[in-house]
């Protein structure tokens, strides 16, 4: 039982992680039409001809970009915030689960000494029979 709700929260924490790494991805993405559009506004600078709508279409851009670089880095830190949380559930479903391994060991180990006490036992007495007849 509990390790299948270390399993649950293990995968759980995957998809977490599975969704971090696309947002972060998403970001990347975002920085490099930064960096694509500053040297684009940058040829229309060098270039002969000064474009005022085409310098303007990309400075837009850019200030939508910074802003949608601002918007996925929050959504980054939040879905960081929750993995910090997965992965704490995971730690203590894990504790759970290496407890009652732990448990379970000790108290085989306890059926163990009492079977082989019993056993002791048994030797014992069938030796004492023996000698008491004889």
């Amino acid at each position: 039982m509990r390790e299948k709700e270390l399993e649950q929260r293990q995968m759980e924490m995957a998809k977490i992680v599975a969704a971090l790494n696309s947002q972060q991805a998403k970001l990347q993405e975002i920085f490099e039409a930064q960096d694509l559009n500053t040297r684009e506004l940058e040829a229309l600078y060098n270039s002969g001809e000064l474009d005022i709508v085409q310098i303007e279409g990309h400075k837009a851009f850019g200030i939508r970009l910074v802003g949608d670089a601002r918007n996925q880095q929050r959504i980054i830190d939040n879905t960081k915030s929750i993995l910090k949380r997965k992965q704490e559930e995971v730690l203590e479903a894990h504790k759970k689960v290496e407890t009652l391994k732990k448990l379970k060991e000790k108290q085989e180990k306890q059926f163990y000494k009492e079977f082989y006490l019993a056993e002791i036992k048994e030797v014992d007495d069938i030796t004492s029979a023996r000698f008491n007849i004889g």
